[in-house]
């Protein structure tokens, strides 16, 4: 019988997401139990920075209002250069 080799960083993380599918009474509570208070905050300030970006505020705007440099801000502009990324998936969903 052949062994499932040991996951290695995330390779886990999709097909549990997509666990919660199923199970979304789990949603409220996975990020307790995954992040810390400071982890959390940080993935809300991510997900803020995507919004502003798609809104088309300017990257010196969004660093100083959410407290982050514009390196950070420009990553998230990188990440939206991919028009199949799950940012660009995801504000298709969250903008209807």
């Amino acid at each position: 019988m052949l062994k499932k080799k040991p996951p290695t960083n995330f390779t886990e993380l999709p097909e549990l997401l997509n666990l919660l599918k199923r199970n979304p009474q789990i949603l409220d509570s996975l990020p307790a139990d995954l992040f810390t208070n400071k982890e959390r905050k940080e993935l809300g300030k991510r997900w803020q920075i995507i919004k502003l970006l798609h809104a088309e505020v300017p990257h010196h705007k969004i660093a100083a209002k959410l407290n982050v440099g514009v390196a950070t801000v420009t990553r998230g502009a990188k990440m939206l250069k991919n028009p199949t990324g799950a940012f660009n998936q995801l504000l298709k969903i969250y903008d209807k």
